[in-house]
C-alpha cells in the first residue's frame, strides 16, 4: 500500500514538472502524431475534438508568448 501511494506521487510529481498542464494541455495531447493517433483522432467525438484543437491552439499561443496559464486553470493530474 505505501509503495502504491509512493508511485502515485512519483506520478503526481512528473506530471507537474512536465509543464504542459500549465499550458492547459491533457497528457494525451502531447502524443505524437503517427498514424495511429491519427485514426483514433478521427473516432473522437467532435466535442472532444473540438477541445483538443482549442487545448493545443491555446498553448501554442502561451508558448509564443512566453507565458502560462493562471494556476486555478492548470489541467489537474486527477483530471486526466
Amino acid at each position: 500500500a505505501a509503495s502504491g501511494r509512493l508511485l502515485d506521487g512519483l506520478r503526481k510529481w512528473y506530471y507537474n514538472a512536465a509543464g504542459f498542464n500549465k499550458l492547459g494541455l491533457m497528457r494525451d495531447d502531447t502524443i505524437y502524431e503517427n498514424e495511429d493517433v491519427k485514426e483514433a483522432l478521427k473516432r473522437l467525438p467532435e466535442d472532444m475534438y473540438n477541445d483538443r484543437l482549442f487545448r493545443l491552439k491555446r498553448a501554442l499561443d502561451l508558448s509564443m508568448r512566453q507565458q502560462i496559464l493562471p494556476k486555478e486553470q492548470w489541467v489537474k493530474y486527477e483530471e486526466v
